[in-house]
């Protein structure tokens, strides 16, 4: 994974409530198991008509609005728990998520991802959606380390797990953690021994 420590960027928003997984992936995708390719078929059924033609009037294919930050209504990444869904999103090039709530499921495969998922207060996502949507060269930014997402109503600070936020500032998944931990481990190992 790449190491994710700070980014500022433009914003899409995407102001609808309960996105699913089947929604951001559908499942008629979901034959492959590598992670390639799953990033042209994001919300597919949104982007585009049954016979293959684009729907001019979805968010994703407005070309005044870009960047690898998405803003989405409340509950996003319910439904079934298909990291599929987290593929398709980084495979777009999405790296920051931000939403009043997340699935856990969802939230934990978007890090495992690299994404980093956002939870903000509703009212200000709301804001936040309205703002993007009136002005889309907004740029907002977000500090990892610090764990603050500055929006043009000032900072806000999110939670995430300290692990993962170890992960993410370093680019690990699990295993590259465990990896970077095998001069410890050996050591354990040699005193466990005795």
């Amino acid at each position: 994974m790449e190491k994710f420590i700070k980014l500022s960027d433009t914003a899409i928003p995407l102001a609808i409530e309960n996105i699913d997984t089947d929604q951001i992936i559908p499942a008629r995708f979901l034959k492959a198991t590598d992670k390639k390719g799953f990033g042209e078929n994001v919300f597919r059924d949104w982007r585009f008509y049954k016979d293959g033609s684009v729907n001019k009037e979805f968010i994703l294919n407005n070309k005044n609005y870009k960047g690898s930050i998405l803003i989405a209504g409340n509950n996003f990444g319910c439904g079934s728990s298909r990291e599929h869904a987290a593929w398709a999103l980084a495979g777009y090039g999405f790296k920051v998520i931000i939403s009043s709530f997340f699935a856990d499921i969802f939230k934990e495969n978007a890090l495992n991802n690299g994404i980093l998922p956002i939870e903000i207060n509703i009212k200000i996502l709301e804001l936040l959606l309205q703002k993007i949507e009136n002005n889309p060269t907004t740029k907002l930014s977000v500090n990892l380390e610090e764990q603050e997402l500055n929006t043009p109503f000032g900072n806000i600070e999110f939670e995430i797990n300290s692990y993962k936020k170890l992960c993410l500032l370093n680019g690990y998944d699990d295993i590259d953690f465990l990896v970077s931990k095998k001069k410890e481990i050996e050591a354990f190992e040699v005193s466990y021994k005795k």
